[in-house]
């Protein structure tokens, strides 16, 4: 897998598909219009579109926000954007209402005090033979 070719690739079809050609002196013209920043050159703009490299990820963000496209869909591809997605809703759909709210406690506890309740969890759920555990995790 060549991961700037891939980006390339997904960066000519976000071009094509926002009604753009996909050509250095546009991703120049119309980036730059948008980024806050140092201007990026038509080299650069020609390194993305030519597999050569792949920008840094706020300047992914402002190529993402252009073409109307989700970051992680521009830069890693549909199949990742979909796999994030699924596990998301995985989430959504699984937890009820107490356990998001039980959740949320949890998130605001102390470092320690997580780590406390996070060892209770994995030893019921090893108990009850569940797993959920690391490698290297200890038992109480």
């Amino acid at each position: 897998m060549n991961e700037k070719l891939d980006f390339s690739h997904r960066l000519r079809a976000a071009l094509l598909a926002a009604g753009y050609e996909a050509r250095p002196s546009v991703v120049e013209h119309e980036f730059n219009l948008r980024w806050w920043g140092k201007s990026i050159s038509m080299q650069t703009a020609w390194s993305w579109l030519n597999a050569k490299s792949i920008p840094a990820q706020d300047k992914l963000q402002t190529l993402a926000e252009w073409l109307k496209v989700e970051p992680q869909v521009l830069r890693f591809g549909e199949g990742v954007a979909k796999s994030v997605r699924e596990y998301r809703q995985r989430w959504d759909e699984k937890l009820t209402y107490l356990e998001r709210e039980t959740v949320d406690a949890y998130l605001q506890l102390p470092a320690p005090q997580r780590k406390v309740v996070r060892e209770v969890i994995l030893t019921f759920a090893r108990v009850h033979g569940q797993g959920g555990g690391e490698p290297g995790d200890r038992s109480p």
